[in-house]
C-alpha cells in the first residue's frame, strides 16, 4: 500500500505535486491557510482532501513542504513539529528573496554556508528532511518528457531510509536520483534554482532540466 502524503501548501507547485502523487496511487491531503485557493483544484481532483497545515501533517506518513521559502519556517510551526516527528519531509523550498532578480539572477536570503533546509531541519529536529524538486520548475516536476533522457534530481538529507523513500517517488516521477549526502549539501543544491531560472528570466525559456553525466 502506498504512503499517505500530506502536501503543505496550496500554490502551483503544491497542486502539481499533489496531482502527480495521486496519479501514482498515493492518498493525498493538502494543508492550507486559505481553503478558497484550492476550491477549483479539488473539484478537478476529487480524491484529494484538504484541511489545515496541522491536519495534513498529521495525515501524512510523508509530508511535502510545497510553499515559498519565505513562508517555510512559519508553515513548519503551523503544521506542528510533533506532527512531523519521525516522518519524511520532502523539501522543494528555496530561500528566494521577495526582490527583483538582478540580470536574471534570483536573490537569496540565505548564506552560502547555511542552507534553508538546514534551518528547517534544526526547527524540526525529529523530522527527516530530504531536499528534492528544488532545482526544476513546477510543470516539469512530474514525469517530464525529454525523450529517452531522464533528468537528474539531486537530493540530500541526514536519514538514509528517508532518502530511499523519496527516491522511490522520484523513480515514479521519471527522474534519475543522485544522492549528494547530508543536509549540508543543500548549500550546493539550493543555488541550482538560480541557475535553472536564468534562461527563463533572461530569455523566456523554461523547458530544461539538469543531467549529471558519468563515465
Amino acid at each position: 500500500m502506498s504512503d499517505k502524503i500530506g502536501v503543505l501548501g496550496s500554490g502551483t507547485v503544491a497542486q502539481i505535486l499533489a496531482a502527480g502523487l495521486t496519479r501514482h496511487g498515493y492518498q493525498v491531503k493538502m494543508g492550507t491557510r486559505d481553503p478558497a485557493k484550492l476550491k477549483d483544484f479539488l473539484t478537478k481532483e476529487p480524491t484529494i482532501t484538504a484541511g489545515s497545515f496541522a491536519d495534513a501533517a498529521a495525515f501524512g506518513q510523508i509530508a511535502v513542504l510545497a510553499v515559498k521559502g519565505t513562508a517555510a519556517r512559519q508553515v513548519i510551526d503551523q503544521a506542528g513539529v510533533k506532527n512531523l516527528a519521525g516522518k519524511v519531509v520532502i523539501d522543494p523550498t528555496n530561500p528566494i528573496e521577495e526582490a527583483k532578480p538582478e540580470k536574471g539572477v534570483l536573490k537569496f536570503f540565505s548564506n552560502i554556508n547555511r542552507s534553508l533546509m538546514e534551518d528547517l531541519q534544526a526547527a524540526a529536529p525529529e523530522a527527516h528532511f530530504v531536499k528534492a524538486f528544488s532545482m526544476i520548475g513546477g510543470p516539469l516536476m512530474v514525469n517530464p518528457d525529454f525523450g529517452n533522457t531522464k533528468p537528474t534530481m539531486f537530493i540530500c538529507g541526514n536519514n538514509a531510509d528517508a532518502k530511499a523513500r523519496v527516491r522511490k517517488i522520484l523513480d515514479q516521477f521519471g527522474f534519475e536520483t543522485e544522492d549528494m549526502g547530508d543536509a549540508e549539501s543543500a548549500r550546493a543544491i539550493e543555488p541550482l534554482c538560480m541557475l535553472w531560472c536564468i534562461p527563463g528570466l533572461r530569455g523566456g525559456s523554461w523547458s530544461h532540466a539538469f543531467k549529471l553525466l558519468k563515465k
